[in-house]
């Protein structure tokens, strides 16, 4: 397993990253107590790609949440 920590749009985000396969990996949020549970996987070839399919989907994400307010 990896661990990445992130900021993203000013939030702190913990990112942990597992094997599936011998050349695919499974990006996913660690959840923070009382946080939400719910959010797909993002894979990718290498840790570092699984991860930052998931960085990008997230900045994009809290982008549009912060241009909505």
């Amino acid at each position: 397993m990896h661990r990445f920590q992130e900021t993203i749009h000013g939030r702190a985000v913990a990112i942990e990253v597992t094997p599936v396969d011998p050349d695919r990996w499974r990006a996913y949020v660690v959840r923070e107590p009382g946080g939400p549970a719910a959010m797909m996987p993002f894979y990718g070839s290498t840790p570092q790609e699984a991860a930052r399919h998931l960085t990008n989907w997230l900045s994009l994400a809290y982008r549009d949440e912060s241009d909505s307010v």
